[in-house]
């Protein structure tokens, strides 16, 4: 009598990937992206946009709103009709220009010195140009205050010393800024210039510093906000009221009783930041639409040659 043995069904498993399952990952990943993304700008706006709303507020509160009106941009209580707040802001201004002026091509020259520095002090001397980025904020405005009053006696705090001050927190930036596009740029360029007969100052003019326009703007945009946004190191090299800055002003009047007019300045000076940032963007982004019209002649002449020797 022989056996019968019953095989096993078995059901088969349902594929774990497919491309339906693909694109429903897909999908969700980037509306969770979107959310994401939502969230953070919805959580970063709202207050700057509740400190904007309040600067139109009719009453004195910077709390309570009490109906909309303009006495704080246009009256004789605003903030363009206040010495408080313009020389605040004009004292900004002026901090954020003298930085930029003295920040970017201190930074871009270092920048260039550091990427071609050979021997064995490099790495030691490019680790000491970015020690400002680690150091705590607090820590470098308490050392340079040390430094201008104990020390350098022929600065005095005020507005030299809060520049130097800026200048040193910010240049490690653009540094870092410069070298990552000096990293992208081969140094044929310059030796090519010079073996068609420029000279070394001429090859670093026409060939170089044209192809770090775009890290310069940009280190300039950076420079441009981060001064105008200090406030530690503004604060310990300033000396008068004479010297104080915006973010000064904003930190002592909310410690007191502080109008609307407070948020009409921070107003100001926010959308200034942001208007200084879209049109830095726009003038970077044609820098860069220049450097592509090359990229893509050379990418296409050999293309045209093998047509030329096919139709031959």
């Amino acid at each position: 009598m022989s056996a019968t043995y019953a095989t096993p069904r078995t059901t088969a498993a349902p594929p774990s990937s497919g491309p339906l399952t693909r694109l429903r990952r897909v999908r969700w990943s980037r509306y969770g992206l979107a959310t994401v993304v939502v969230a953070y700008l919805t959580w970063s706006l709202v207050p700057v946009l509740t400190a904007f709303l309040f600067s139109f507020n009719r009453g004195y509160s910077r709390s309570v709103w009490q109906g909309f009106s303009t006495r704080w941009w246009t009256g004789p209580q605003s903030v363009f009709h206040q010495s408080i707040y313009t020389d605040a802001i004009r004292h900004s201004f002026l901090l954020a220009v003298l930085a930029v002026v003295i920040t970017v091509p201190l930074g871009v020259s270092l920048s260039i010195f550091l990427s071609r520095w050979r021997g064995a002090t490099a790495k030691p001397a490019t680790f000491l140009s970015t020690v400002p980025l680690v150091v705590p904020e607090l820590v470098l405005a308490l050392a340079m205050f040390f430094l201008v009053t104990k020390l350098l006696h022929f600065v005095s705090l005020g507005t030299t010393a809060q520049v130097a001050g800026q200048v040193t927190f910010i240049l490690p930036l653009v540094i870092v800024i410069t070298r990552g596009r000096l990293a992208s740029i081969p140094i044929g360029f310059e030796e090519a210039a010079m073996d068609l007969g420029a000279s070394p100052i001429q090859a670093f003019r026409l060939a170089l510093i044209p192809l770090l326009q775009p890290a310069i703007l940009a280190s300039a945009i950076v420079t441009f906000a981060v001064s105008i946004d200090d406030f530690v190191i503004t604060q310990y090299m300033s000396s008068t009221s004479a010297t104080q800055s915006v973010p000064m002003l904003i930190y002592t009047a909310t410690r007191g009783t502080a109008t609307p007019a407070l948020n009409a300045m921070a107003t100001v000076m926010a959308v200034t930041t942001v208007v200084v940032t879209a049109l830095g963007y726009l003038l970077y982004r044609v820098l860069a639409r220049s450097e592509e019209i090359p990229t893509i002649a050379r990418e296409d002449v050999p293309a045209v040659g093998l047509l030329t020797e096919g139709a031959v």
